[in-house]
């Protein structure tokens, strides 16, 4: 679907899905104009808003963080002083900021000083607050994956669009240079026609037998678990208690999806960039895949998947190709990574086998000039300066909600894939399985009250 069609069809869809009333931000007036600070609350304070949300944000001079909140309170406290710290050392003060703490989200979203929200949580706490959070008038800068089923992630799209909210989804390979140069020259025809896509991504590894362990203290383990079915509590099951190491979630079903959602968002992202298809999907999958026999992980470890597209493009995706994206066309080919850059220190790909950014099966392709005339695609140095650019801007981001539900829908079709054997047909328009009442069960999952997106509270208006 092309995007002027999309967005006309999309649109009159979002009116008839909802009726939302139109809250006008604080930072359009008083002290909050744009020409001042953008007041942010930070929702999440574990291991990526620290090494990069954080971290990649307070540097903006533009950007002022007041306020965190997590349901761990140990973290929170940790998150406060971490900002309060960066401004005392910025500001020559130890009273230059007093951060303000919500150990309930729902408060910090009621605080009118707060123009923008940073929403780095667990995969199953990413629509429900950042749909709360475009409610309230609030922009939003979210974590991938967009959402953990399809249709949550369609709920989020209609009404950050229909609200107006200027949401940034957390891929940010479309704001390193080699992926967008890649994508340029696919799209302006250097290799001929694209034909063939292979992304490499690795699975998870299985893990131990872990038994229950007494909640800690400092942890609201019942609104950690939020949507998802009650288990148990166990330290490698939830976050470290002591450190920041990567959390024993990202490896448990209920709470994301394994390394399918984890990194595969990002790489259907910036694949889709290249092929044409950011407003659509695939047409057709099949896959396979292992998934551990025991053990407390049990997200898919060694896997493949085919998808089909519209456009006559196969893409192939599994662990056993070189992490990153291979374009093949009837004229060469173009291979694309992050190098030799990292999120955060405990990415799980080891560098020296992913240390070529950029490469071609003609050095000269990648020498070759965009012309004028050509295709020329969004540019963005910086994901996180481009969403507070476009904040004061009021002009799409590079990473727009559509495009981040379009790319993680990629992830969860290919995850429903995994569980169903033979092919799957899927129509991208009406978001649907035209062959398999056991996959359309699976676009969307029951939700453990009162948390999900099946329990907001809506307006009537």
């Amino acid at each position: 679907m092309k995007r002027r069609k999309f967005i006309k069809n999309s649109t009159a869809a979002a009116a008839g899905i909802i009726a939302v009333p139109t809250i006008i931000p604080s930072y359009v007036f008083g002290k909050n104009a744009p020409s001042n600070k953008i007041q942010i609350g930070q929702i999440g304070c574990g291991r990526i808003a620290r090494d990069h949300d954080l971290r990649d944000t307070l540097r903006f001079d533009i950007a002022r963080v007041i306020a965190v909140s997590d349901v761990d309170s140990d973290r929170m406290k940790d998150g406060k002083k971490l900002v309060e710290d960066f401004y005392a050392r910025k500001e020559g003060s130890n009273t230059a900021m007093d951060v303000k703490m919500y150990g309930d989200y729902k408060e910090m979203l009621l605080n009118p000083e707060i123009d923008a929200v940073m929403i780095s949580t667990p995969d199953h706490w990413h629509s429900q607050p950042a749909i709360e959070a475009a409610l309230a008038g609030k922009d939003v800068y979210l974590q991938k994956p967009t959402s953990l089923t399809i249709a949550e992630g369609r709920l989020l799209s209609d009404i950050a669009r229909k609200k107006g909210t200027i949401l940034q989804l957390g891929t940010q390979q479309r704001s390193s240079p080699q992926f967008r140069i890649a994508a340029e020259l696919v799209r302006n025809g250097r290799i001929g026609k694209l034909h063939t896509v292979k992304v490499g991504l690795p699975g998870d590894p299985s893990g131990p037998e872990a038994e229950e362990m007494p909640v800690p203290e400092n942890l609201n383990y019942d609104m950690w678990l939020g949507e998802s079915p009650f288990v148990y509590y166990t330290e490698i099951g939830v976050h470290p208690q002591k450190g920041y190491s990567r959390p024993g979630w990202l490896r448990r079903e209920q709470f994301g999806a394994g390394m399918i959602t984890g990194w595969g968002q990002h790489h259907f992202d910036s694949a889709a960039w290249g092929m044409d298809t950011e407003y659509t999907g695939p047409v057709s999958l099949e896959a396979i895949a292992e998934f551990p026999k025991s053990g407390l992980w049990d997200v898919h470890g060694d896997f493949m998947v085919k998808a089909e597209y519209e456009n006559g493009i196969t893409m192939y995706t599994s662990g056993g190709f070189p992490n990153g994206i291979r374009y093949e066309g009837s004229e060469g080919w173009i291979f694309v990574s992050r190098g030799n850059y990292v999120a955060t220190a405990s990415d799980p790909v080891a560098q020296e086998n992913s240390n070529k950014a950029l490469n071609a099966s003609d050095p000269g392709i990648l020498t070759s000039e965009i012309k004028e005339n050509e295709i020329h695609l969004y540019k963005s140095e910086d994901q996180h300066g481009n969403w507070l650019d476009c904040i004061q801007s009021r002009n799409e981001p590079i990473s727009p909600i559509e495009i981040g539900h379009r790319s993680c829908s990629v992830c969860l079709l290919s995850h429903i894939a995994m569980k169903i054997p033979g092919t799957l047909k899927w129509d991208p328009d009406s978001e649907n399985f035209t062959n398999s009442d056991k996959a359309n069960s699976m676009l969307s999952r029951p939700q453990r009250s009162p948390y999900g997106t099946d329990f907001i509270n809506f307006p009537s208006k």
